[in-house]
Parts: structure tokens; C-alpha cells; sequence
């Protein structure tokens, strides 16, 4: 739903769109245990490991979940030229390093953020988290990694419910609306660049903070989430920062509501990189 939107909105050529390769075992494992990796590949994880991750195995699921983190790459990579580029899927950030959980098998911003930094494309990288579920998968593999910094602004009370430490984390109270989590968003930014001076930054671009969302407890409106995806924009042009869009979660009452955010994050970011990365 969200490619055929894409495609009928006017705002991109047939040529935008990019069937990405799968990421390669050894970049999965630049951000996974290798004996994780290998039993997702080969079907031999433990019916405990499948129920955490929440589907069931396939070679289907192992084939998705590998181009999901190849595509995460390949925008990577293309930011780094275009200034930004998006994957349409991704933002499965809380798979860890040996293990998988919340329907995230392997965790592709951590990937392509090791992969472009281990082919030396990119020195530092900010992951900004927007998904309303903390990113617990991200904040575990990168603790002690100074070359990437973590920020996730997340419901509180929500999934998960044991929390790991990022290097900047905004806890949402349940119910809040645009204007206070637009202005926490705006300090955490602010923060988020000061101490990390990215390279690189990927961004999850959830649709769940929406006000109808069946998982997100908070109450974003259309318009604020539109806000908050101009100020990550605007944060990246400061830095001139490429920036590479995931993304992540979204469980609208209707699911069109889910496809249109995420639309419009996309055309928003078309519209900004065509004017020369500057917002009206």
C-alpha cells in the first residue's frame, strides 16, 4: 500500500524506487552474534527463540528479513550522495545481539551503521528513534560504541517493558500530544547532534505515536508527526548530516491512517532534498 502511494502521489520517478540485495551474513553479523545469525539462516533456532521474535520461521522470513537490512544499507549509502534516501521497510530495532524479539530479526540500522563505517564511508552515525517502542535492541548492541550514538523518544509504559539505556532516551507519558513531545523531540535533538556530530544519521520514522494507533498510547495528531519529521529534517540540513529513513512501527485502528503518515514523511523528504535540503 505505502509503494503504490508512493508511486501515484507525483512526487517520484519510477526510477526512485531500488530493489535493494540482501545484506550478507558477514554484515548481519557485524551487529549479531554469528551463531544467532546462522540459525536464523539454516531453521535451527529454539521454539523459545521463535516465540520472542513472534512468527513463525520460514525461508521467506529469512529471505525478508536479509533484504530488509540490505535495503537499510543501500539508503544508507545513497544518502551519502543524495543527501537522503528512505527504505520502506525496516526499523526492526529490538533485535539484539543474539537474539530476536518483537517481530525484529535482525536489527538494520545497527547493520548498515557497521557497515558503511567498516567500508569507511561514514565516521559517526546518530540513530533517531521516532518509533513509539523504545529501541532496546539498538541501545544493547551499541552500549560502548562511541561511534554510534543512540536517542529513542518512546512511550514509557509501553512495550518494552524492561527498558535498555541509550545514550539519550525521552520517556513519553501516555497521552501526550503534539506540542509537548515536539518540544522534548526538539531538545533531544539538539543533544543528539551537540555530543554525537554525525556523519550519518538513520532515521525510524514510526507511525505508532499516532492518535489512533492500537499500540502507541500516545496522541500525535497527522500535522505533529509531520512537525516531527521537519525538525529531524531540519537537524540533519544544520549538521549536513545524509539522512536515511526506516520505517518502523505503525498499528492504526485503520491502516490507511499508517500508510498516509508514513507517506507523508517520504513526500516531505522528496520535497526537501529537491529544494537543496532547506525547509519553508
Amino acid at each position: 500500500m505505502l509503494r503504490n502511494q508512493l508511486h501515484a502521489s507525483g512526487s517520484f520517478r519510477s526510477v526512485d524506487f531500488c530493489e535493494p540485495p540482501a545484506a550478507t551474513t558477514a554484515q548481519l553479523t557485524l551487529a549479531h552474534a554469528p551463531d544467532y545469525v546462522h540459525a536464523v539462516e539454516q531453521g535451527t533456532l529454539t521454539p523459545a527463540q521463535i516465540r520472542q521474535i513472534g512468527f513463525p520461521w520460514s525461508q521467506q522470513m529469512v529471505e525478508r528479513s536479509k533484504r530488509s537490512s540490505g535495503a537499510t544499507i543501500a539508503a544508507a549509502k545513497a544518502a551519502l550522495f543524495s543527501g537522503i534516501s528512505a527504505n520502506l521497510a525496516g526499523g526492526t530495532h529490538h533485535a539484539h545481539y543474539d537474539f530476536g524479539a518483537g517481530f525484529c530479526v535482525f536489527n538494520d540500522a545497527v547493520i548498515a551503521a557497521r557497515t558503511l563505517q567498516q567500508d569507511g564511508l561514514v565516521r559517526r552515525v546518530a540513530i533517531v528513534d521516532c518509533d513509539v517502542h523504545q529501541g532496546d535492541g539498538t541501545a544493547a548492541i551499541c552500549q560502548g560504541d562511541t561511534s554510534t550514538f543512540t536517542f529513542s523518544i518512546h512511550g514509557a509504559k509501553n512495550f518494552p517493558v524492561r527498558k535498555q539505556e541509550s545514550d539519550l532516551d525521552i520517556d513519553c507519558a501516555d497521552g501526550m500530544t503534539d506540542e509537548a513531545y515536539l518540544a522534548a523531540l526538539s531538545d533531544g535533538l539538539t543533544t543528539t547532534f551537540n555530543a554525537s556530530e554525525p556523519d550519518l544519521v538513520i532515521y525510524l520514522a514510526g507511525a505508532d505515536p499516532f492518535e489512533d494507533d492500537r499500540l502507541g498510547r500516545l496522541k500525535l495528531t497527522k500535522a505533529g508527526l509531520a512537525t516531527r519529521d521537519r525538525l529531524v529534517f531540519a537537524a540533519c540540513a544544520n549538521a549536513n548530516a545524509a539522512l536515511a529513513i526506516v520505517m518502523a512501527g505503525g498499528y492504526a485502528n485503520n491502516i490507511q491512517d499508517t500508510v498516509d503518515i508514513h507517506v507523508s514523511t517520504l513526500v516531505q523528504a522528496a520535497h526537501w532534498q529537491r529544494s537543496g535540503r532547506q525547509l519553508s
